[in-house]
């Protein structure tokens, strides 16, 4: 199935216009218009222009007040640039004012712009124009929201290459080669066994083979990406006043948690983002593990080890500056020695005896007060992670694009396997490598529905 089989929407050319920057004290207030009729409709809010802004040429831009077109009252001075398709960021033809910033103004000139004929943009509506006009392909688009919303120059990187179109890039030469072999199983459905080429088997399940190789790198690269865009969920877990507030603050460089000698101080769980060696980090400070009468911390407790089980990675801290608990075998036991560093706290002060931690497990000596151990502990996060500071940066990073993926190897294993059983079985392996195809389509955009778009869309901010 390609684009023009399917029930594909196409772009709404009436004007749209939005708030292109924060609202807030800022130089600059940038509102966008874009659609059929945008150039035409700045003839209303810059009346006094000469040439017209619809008589001037794209690539071009002027000085002028802006006027409400209904009140005939001065909004804003401005700047005004001219896009004429197919060169603006929607392909369409658009108009941008760059006013002044903060609160007020740009929502002056907003008003302003709607009165005299566009309507307010929707979520992600600029973009999604573009996409419909061709500008940008679906990888290309998600990644302009994970450009915005990148947290760390490492995640902005990854972002920023697949705007370069190295995923969608190689995406769409999967597609094709997987169409091709397709075309080829379909091309002899109703022939006879003895009609086949005496090579034609084994020749499509060693392109398969290599297409499945091809997929299966691309679908393993999202272990790191998804980290990198999202953020590793880093759990902070152990005994009462085993330091864990403290360490939570060391690493954040700033007292976000109380800390106290009182056991039960946290009750409830505190997150904080920090960036380790471009790797941005959900760091989460949990109650300490201990039995108790009191239902809130009961609940703290719970709430704890249920963050523990879901987390990339397991900071265990043991208070070394007392005999330790026995009972915590129980709390070790269930976590991956694979997905846990131990850390024996309080290090500057009496050590009271090394605890009988899992075998194979990594341990690090550790003082939030002196500092002993902190870089070491950091180069362990990353390293636990599977994530150096000089991992690749092309990877995938959305569960929309691994989901495709992992499905696609899935059909093509499945065709595999029906081409091995013989021609008997060709219909079968057309059917599975059509819909592998049709799922690779999905990742790019050449096979999509409205649904689809409305949930990538929504992601994004209103004016993007």
């Amino acid at each position: 199935m390609n684009q023009s089989e399917s029930q594909n929407e196409t772009a709404d050319p009436s004007p749209i216009a939005a708030i292109a920057t924060a609202l807030g004290p800022a130089g600059l207030g940038v509102v966008r218009i874009s659609g059929a009729g945008s150039l035409a409709l700045g003839d209303r809010l810059f009346p006094g222009v000469d040439p017209k802004p619809s008589q001037r040429e794209g690539g071009t831009f002027f000085h002028a007040r802006v006027v409400h077109p209904i009140t005939g009252k001065t909004v804003d001075d401005a700047v005004a640039l001219v896009f004429r398709p197919p060169h603006s960021y929607t392909g369409e033809e658009a108009l941008e004012i760059q006013g002044h910033g903060g609160a007020v103004p740009p929502r002056r000139v907003l008003e302003a712009v709607l009165a005299a004929g566009a309507r307010l943009a929707e979520a992600g509506e600029f973009t999604r124009r573009a996409f419909l006009n061709g500008r940008l392909d679906l990888v290309q688009a998600e990644a302009v929201c994970d450009f915005i919303q990148s947290k760390t120059e490492r995640a902005a990187t990854v972002a920023r290459s697949q705007l370069d179109g190295w995923l969608g890039d190689q995406i769409r030469g999967l597609y094709e080669r997987a169409t091709s072999v397709c075309a080829d199983v379909e091309h002899f459905l109703d022939f006879d066994e003895s009609e086949l080429p005496d090579s034609f088997l084994t020749d499509k399940q060693g392109e398969l083979a290599e297409l499945i190789r091809s997929l299966s790198r691309l679908s393993d690269s999202w272990n790191d990406g998804h980290l990198l865009r999202d953020g590793a969920l880093v759990v902070i877990s152990g005994r009462p006043n085993a330091g864990k507030s403290s360490l939570l603050n060391a690493l954040l460089g700033w007292d976000r948690a109380i800390v106290s000698t009182l056991p039960g101080t946290t009750r409830d769980i505190i997150e904080e983002s920090i960036a380790i060696n471009g790797v941005p980090l959900r760091m989460v400070d949990t109650a300490g593990l201990r039995e108790t009468d009191l239902a809130v911390e009961r609940e703290g407790i719970k709430r704890a080890r249920d963050w523990a089980r879901q987390a990339d990675l397991n900071i265990y801290l043991v208070d070394c500056s007392v005999p330790w608990n026995p009972a915590e075998k129980s709390e070790w036991q269930q976590l991956s020695p694979s997905t846990t560093v131990f850390c024996l706290t309080k290090c500057d002060l009496a050590f009271r005896g090394e605890p009988e931690l899992p075998e194979g497990s990594m341990r690090i000596r550790l003082s939030v007060v002196s500092g002993e151990g902190m870089d070491v502990l950091r180069r362990a996060i990353t390293d636990k992670l599977g994530l150096a500071a000089d991992a690749s940066d092309c990877s995938v990073v959305s569960l929309r694009q691994v989901s495709e993926l992992r499905n696609a190897i899935r059909g093509m294993v499945s065709a595999d396997r029906a081409l091995k059983a013989g021609s008997e079985q060709l219909v079968i392996a057309a059917n599975e490598l059509r819909t592998a195809a049709e799922g690779l389509g999905r990742i790019v955009g050449r096979v999509y529905s409205d649904d689809l778009l409305d949930t990538i869309f929504s992601r994004f901010c209103v004016g993007k």
